[in-house]
Order: structure tokens, then C-alpha cells, then sequence
């Protein structure tokens, strides 16, 4: 599972890096299917995300004692290669070993290192799809992706509108594909 787990996520790094990198110089104040974020903004929150991954697992700091570190625009004047140097530390400080068997102290309380790993990576997953969205890029997602992140997300969608991050679940029609299933599961009509 381990590996699999840390294949899932530079899987999921990597599409989301594609997508950045098909990002247009006037797109950066593009909506995106989060309601309150531009592309920039959306790009910012993935990549602070990946910036908190390091210090928590590697470092076992807790999220207090880093306060705003990663708060605002952390992408700087090159967002790609900001994204690139979060994203290459993340995934290192994941794939150490015994980082996945760690007690990791989130803002919700003590987790796995694996647990962490999986919830980022399906959120990565699901970014992906509202960047795509916002740009115009492909919207489709890997198959082995989608099946991840739903494994991931079911247990706990219910409770993702009440965090204020995503919006309720809806309805999806009987038969729907998995990437379907995925993004009702979190809110968006695909």
C-alpha cells in the first residue's frame, strides 16, 4: 500500500504540474469552479498545501507553531517553479522512510502520514478538474485517480460542506462514470 499510496500522489503532483504549465499568461485571473478563488488564487492554496508538508512530517512541527507561514500568495513571480520546488519537497518528505507511519498533528487533530498523504492527494485530484475547468484545459482525470479519491473522500463528503471548503454533495444519475461519481461526491457538476 505504501507504494502505491506515494505512486498516487507524484501521480497526482504530476497532472496537476501539467495543467499549471498549460496555464495562459491572461488566465491567472480566470474564475475557477471554486467560487471565491481566481486560477492564481486556486494555484496558491495547491502549492501552500504542499509548503505545509514538510515542516508537519518531516520536521513534526504543528500547525500553531507555524501559524501563517503559508498564508496569502506563495507563488511569488514564477508560479511554476514555485510549484515545482513545493511539490518535489512534499512528495520527498512523504516518501522518507517511515513518513507514512507517522503521527502527523493537523488542525483537525493527530493523523497518519498515510492518512495525510491520501486526503492531499485526492484534494490535489480535485483541484486538477477545477483548473482544467478554469483554463479550458482536458477536464478528465486518470481512472486510477478518480478511483482513489473517491475511495478516499466517501467516508468523510458528507461532512466537506460543513468545513466551508467544498460545496454539499449532489445527486448524480444512475450509471454515472466514476469521475462523475468523484466530482458530485465534492460538489461540482462535471
Amino acid at each position: 500500500m505504501p507504494e502505491s499510496l506515494l505512486e498516487r500522489h507524484a501521480e497526482a503532483l504530476s497532472l496537476f504540474g501539467e495543467r499549471l504549465r498549460a496555464v495562459a499568461d491572461d488566465q491567472w485571473d480566470a474564475p475557477t469552479p471554486c467560487t471565491e478563488w481566481s486560477v492564481r488564487d486556486l494555484v496558491s492554496h495547491v502549492t501552500g498545501e504542499q509548503l505545509w508538508i514538510p515542516p508537519l512530517v518531516s520536521e513534526g512541527r504543528t500547525v500553531a507553531e507555524l501559524g501563517d507561514a503559508f498564508s496569502g500568495d506563495v507563488l511569488g513571480e514564477d508560479p511554476v517553479a514555485a510549484w515545482d520546488r513545493a511539490a518535489a519537497a512534499a512528495h520527498a518528505a512523504f516518501a522518507a522512510p517511515g513518513a507514512l507511519a507517522r503521527t502527523v498533528r493537523l488542525s483537525y487533530g493527530p493523523a497518519l502520514g498515510s492518512a495525510y498523504c491520501s486526503e492531499l492527494t485526492a484534494d490535489c485530484v480535485a483541484h486538477t478538474w477545477d483548473l482544467s475547468r478554469a483554463i479550458g484545459a482536458d477536464d478528465r482525470l486518470p481512472d486510477g485517480l478518480v478511483e482513489f479519491s473517491i475511495k478516499e473522500v466517501m467516508p468523510y463528503a458528507d461532512g466537506l460542506a460543513a468545513s466551508g471548503m467544498y460545496a454539499a454533495p449532489l445527486e448524480v444519475p444512475a450509471g454515472a462514470d466514476a469521475q462523475t461519481r468523484l466530482l458530485g461526491l465534492l460538489g461540482r457538476r462535471g
